[in-house]
Order: C-alpha cells, then sequence, then structure tokens
C-alpha cells in the first residue's frame, strides 16, 4: 500500500509519542509492557497527553466518534485486532492517516482452533452431555444420531488469510469445505472454493454448519439475515466470528424458535457488551462468548506498531496497511 502521508523528520534521540484511544479497555494495563521492549516509543492515555500536537500515532479499539479530534497531527493508527471497521467508519480518523492491522503468526491458529471447536459442539450435540451431566443422567442417546464428519457440510463465508486457515483445520477433521470467495482459485484437500455474486447464498444452501468470518463491508452488512437462513438446510447451526454488524438479530431468533436452525454460536454483536437483558444469553440453542475468538498477543501488536512506525518514518510501503477503499 502506497503511504498516504509524509512523515516528519524526528530526531532519533526523541522518543515518538502514541496515545492509547479505547474506552473499553484499560490499554495501558494490557500493552504498557509489551510496549516498553520498544524504547523509542512512549505511548499515554487520552487523559495525560502533555501535548496534543506531538501525537504521532494512536494505537486504537473501537474509538469514540471523538477520540481523534483532539490530536490533529496522528499519521498511523494501529488497531490491536484484525476488525478495523469500527475505525475506518469514525467520522474524525484523521484522512492522510495509515490504518494497520496486528500481523501475529499465531491468529490464524487461535482463530481456527476456536471454528473448529464449535463445529465440533455442533456435530457432536455437546450440549446434551451438558444437559445430562447437570442430571447426573449417563445419556447415550447421541450415538444414535451422529452423522459421520463426511456427510457434514462444513461452508465458509470468508477466504481470507483467517478463513483459509480455518478451512484447512475443518477439512483436515474430515469435513467437506465449501467457501464463499471473493475471487476464484485453488483451493486445498476436501475444500470447494465458489465466488461470484451469489457465492455466499449457494454455500449457505449447502451448509450444516455455517461459518461467518466475512469482512464488514456495505455489501456483507446485515448478510446474516431471515433470506439467507432460510436457504440453509433444516436444522444447520451458524457459528459467527465475523462482526456484530453482520447479523440481523432478530432473525436468527426468528430461525431458532421456529425450528428452522438447530443452533448458533455467537462471538460478536450489534452491541458489545451483549446488555444483561438480551436474549441471546438464555437461549438453550446458543453458545456466547464475549468477542474473543481471535486474540492477539501484546507482543504482536507492539512488534507490528513498531515496524510501522519503522517504515512509515523510512517513507516505505506498511507490512500491516489496511487498503481504505476496500476496507480490508
Amino acid at each position: 500500500m502506497t503511504r498516504q502521508n509524509t512523515a516528519t523528520t524526528v530526531p532519533s534521540s526523541d522518543k515518538i509519542e502514541g496515545v492509547y484511544l479505547c474506552d473499553d479497555l484499560d490499554m495501558p494495563d494490557l500493552f504498557d509492557a509489551a510496549m516498553a521492549q520498544h524504547p523509542a516509543l512512549r505511548l499515554y492515555p487520552a487523559s495525560d497527553v502533555p501535548d496534543p500536537e506531538n501525537i504521532r500515532f494512536a494505537v486504537v479499539w473501537q474509538p469514540s466518534e471523538q477520540a481523534f479530534a483532539p490530536f490533529p497531527n496522528i499519521e498511523l493508527v494501529q488497531v490491536v485486532a484484525a476488525g478495523v471497521d469500527g475505525v475506518l467508519t469514525n467520522p474524525n480518523l484523521p484522512p492522510k492517516a495509515c490504518v494497520t492491522r496486528v500481523l501475529d503468526a499465531e491468529q490464524a491458529s487461535i482463530m481456527a482452533g476456536f471454528a473448529a471447536w464449535h463445529v465440533v459442539w455442533h456435530h457432536r450435540q455437546m450440549r446434551n452431555y451438558l444437559a445430562a451431566q447437570a442430571q447426573a443422567h449417563w445419556d447415550r442417546t447421541t450415538i444414535k444420531t451422529m452423522r459421520p464428519p463426511s456427510q457434514v457440510t462444513v461452508g465458509l463465508l470468508g477466504y481470507g488469510r483467517l478463513g483459509q486457515r480455518i478451512a484447512t483445520t475443518v477439512a483436515g477433521m474430515g469435513f467437506p469445505v465449501v467457501a464463499a470467495s471473493r475471487s476464484p482459485g485453488e483451493a486445498g484437500d476436501n475444500i470447494t472454493r465458489i465466488a461470484g455474486p451469489d457465492a455466499i447464498k449457494t454455500v449457505a444452501a449447502q451448509a450444516d454448519i455455517l461459518i461467518n468470518v466475512l469482512p464488514l463491508t456495505p455489501e456483507t452488512h446485515g448478510i446474516l439475515n431471515a433470506h439467507l437462513f432460510a436457504h440453509m438446510p433444516e436444522g444447520a447451526c451458524l457459528i459467527q466470528l465475523g462482526r456484530g454488524a453482520h447479523m440481523v438479530e432478530d432473525d436468527l431468533l426468528a430461525a431458532l424458535n421456529s425450528g428452522h436452525l438447530g443452533g448458533a454460536s455467537l462471538d460478536v454483536f450489534q452491541t458489545e457488551p451483549l446488555p444483561p437483558e438480551h436474549a441471546f444469553w438464555h437461549h438453550p440453542n446458543i453458545v456466547i462468548t464475549p468477542h474473543e475468538a481471535s486474540v492477539c498477543s501484546p507482543h504482536a501488536v507492539a512488534q507490528t506498531l513498531a515496524l510501522s512506525i519503522k517504515e512509515l518514518t523510512l517513507g516505505v510501503p506498511l507490512s500491516a496497511a489496511v487498503d481504505r477503499s476496500s476496507g480490508y
């Protein structure tokens, strides 16, 4: 990606100053120790910045609409997770700032393991075992209904870096994988890749278990809706690991309550944290996790930030840059 602005020349003896921008997490507690391994960087909580005009970069997670406004000279915005839509849509995001995501070699494996766990949960109907345990009941009824993995198609929406690792992991467990991809191309053993305008609907129609890891774009906003659910096989299950705005939540509840869908695993939501009164919490066929399907290490965040600042200062393309026009 071509740099979008010209870096200010900073004396090598000076620290480059940045700010944490997040309302939901204690960013200094999470990241200060890792950032300390890069002595050229100095980071402040937003309330402790001595001179806002000296701030050249921000480390962010779901920043508020006004978060960037006090800092006119931000050149780099480092997001601490894979999803960047909450930053790209921020009305005060500096127009010339480079936006970067974390480069973490372990991230795809963490996400793939999480997805595979939920595939097994739905395939083996694990909630039945927990219900039986609660009653001290030795229940082996699941063995009568279990289908072998070769007869359970796993659909995958999204075939980027994370999607590809999920596909190979799940296919290696014996499940045929059908993936909706933005563009055609080769796929691995036991994986079918489908591209084109109807790819998402085509994949959903075949999926006994559907995993969503799409990026959030105008085209994918609300894509998990009643129309798509109606195309899925009776009793199919959804694993939602993408972005909260992908899903029309009332449509999922209707599909589950009607029995058309058999279950759902949800890691992301329209409103986070998920309100205590939300119907999802107490639905018997829903598994909830708090947006932790893929967690980047503080070390990886700090390493990516240091690399990006070095590249920015040198005037070379940023390795971790996000294409702001495409949204990922």
